[in-house]
């Protein structure tokens, strides 16, 4: 078992237009969040859609390929890690996000497929 680690998979569509920042240290860092949906039967036999939301930061060149192709709507396949960071609001509450730091992407859906690795 000591093989296992933090891998993250999923297949899902993108919420909103990506935010693209260029940090002043040259490197291109993208974030957006993507649903996905399962569906399962109630006790009433009813078909019910379960949509969960995921925060994903992507960096480099596959920072860029998200730039470039990924919109609003789009379906994806990343794979990254599960992290967690802290921040401190203006108030000076304490905030905890995770989210998915994806180190490859692959476009599905219409067109041709792009796949690229984070270096």
């Amino acid at each position: 078992m000591s093989t296992l680690r933090n891998k993250v998979q999923l297949i899902g569509n993108v919420g909103q237009t990506p935010e693209i920042k260029n940090l002043e240290s040259g490197k291109k860092v993208a974030s957006f969040s993507i649903a996905t949906n399962e569906f399962y039967k109630n006790s009433k036999g009813e078909k019910v859609q379960d949509t969960q939301w995921h925060n994903v930061v992507t960096w480099g060149k596959t920072a860029e390929i998200v730039e470039n192709y990924v919109g609003t709507g789009k379906e994806i396949a990343i794979e990254g890690k599960l992290t967690t960071r802290s921040y401190e609001t203006k108030e000076g509450e304490k905030r905890y996000v995770t989210e998915v730091v994806a180190s490859e992407i692959l476009l599905l859906g219409n067109g041709t497929a792009k796949t690229e690795s984070q270096q």
